[in-house]
């Protein structure tokens, strides 16, 4: 827990030394939303039918951008080797990477969609349904996303190669969370999407930490 906690600070630090790494993301999510209805009709009934989606999809494509950097600096100053070195679990150290990553790209996202939306004239019903499909769906990015991450860690320029292996996997939570939000906006129930979503999150918190670990020792400690 100690080695966890001061891996989690050392990842603070850094990221507080270089914040374009994680600001830039979330600026691009922004710009999204923003610049969205000035590019389509900005009619409200047409932005209010695809506003879930949009929000979504400005989500994953800013948590997709901020993957390359998850395990990028630990392979350059051999932070990882020591860590394999000290005989403490690699599925720890994935752990805490996706927790950190969640906590600098998906909380945020997650925090500041709902008032987003109202530039995208989402209907009141589905401001609930949009939080919470943000608050399980990307932890789930993060995790699938630390898989991608660990397996192009040691490879020069991998961001696409990153992008092509977890696009695939990101397209379920993008159904079923965009779903989620257009029930809400029709009065239909949505708790069967949210339930998908929860049970994504629960396999990838199982799964996704020791496939990361895996694939760190292939890559990592070569």
């Amino acid at each position: 827990m100690k080695l966890m906690l001061a891996t989690l600070r050392r990842d603070a630090v850094l990221a507080a030394r270089n914040p374009g790494e994680w600001l830039n993301p979330l600026a691009f999510f922004l710009m999204v939303i923003v610049l969205f209805p000035l590019a389509v009709a900005p009619e409200p009934d047409f932005l209010s039918r695809i506003a879930g989606g949009v929000v979504w999809v400005a989500a994953l494509l800013a948590t997709l951008l901020s993957l390359d950097m998850l395990y990028r600096a630990d392979v350059e100053d051999g932070s990882l080797e020591l860590w394999h070195a000290s005989g403490e679990p690699l599925y720890a150290l994935a752990l805490v990477k996706a927790l950190f990553h969640w906590c600098i790209s998906g909380l945020p996202l997650t925090l500041l969609s709902p008032l987003l939306a109202v530039m995208l004239h989402l209907p009141d019903s589905a401001y609930l349904a949009l939080f919470l499909s943000l608050a399980l769906g990307t932890p789930v990015l993060s995790l699938l996303g630390g898989v991608g991450a660990a397996l192009t860690a040691g490879i020069g320029g991998g961001s696409l190669l990153l992008a092509l292996l977890i696009l695939p996997l990101y397209v379920p939570v993008l159904i079923f969370a965009a779903g989620a939000v257009y029930q809400a906006s029709l009065g239909l129930p949505y708790t069967g999407e949210l339930a998908m979503l929860g049970a994504m999150l629960s396999l990838a918190l199982a799964l996704t930490p020791w496939a990361s670990s895996a694939a760190l020792k292939l890559n990592g400690l070569r």
